[in-house]
């Protein structure tokens, strides 16, 4: 299983898994990228506000992409 890498430079950057645009900053969960802005506002986001099934959801997508 690969582990959890902070990515902090524009090549280490990428297409972010939450909003889908491209950034620099970020983190990779396995092989998928979650930009700065997105990782605070799921850590921000209450689980009882709308969004955050919006958030379970996209987040669900990296362990559906990690076991096909």
């Amino acid at each position: 299983m690969e582990e959890l890498n902070v990515c902090g430079d524009k090549q280490s950057g990428g297409t972010c898994i939450v909003c889908g645009e491209s950034k620099a900053f970020g983190i990779r969960i396995l092989a998928q990228f979650l930009c700065h802005e997105c990782e605070r506002e799921i850590v921000k986001t209450d689980a009882q506000d709308e969004k955050y099934q919006y958030y379970v959801d996209r987040m669900k997508q990296i362990w559906l992409e990690a076991i096909s």
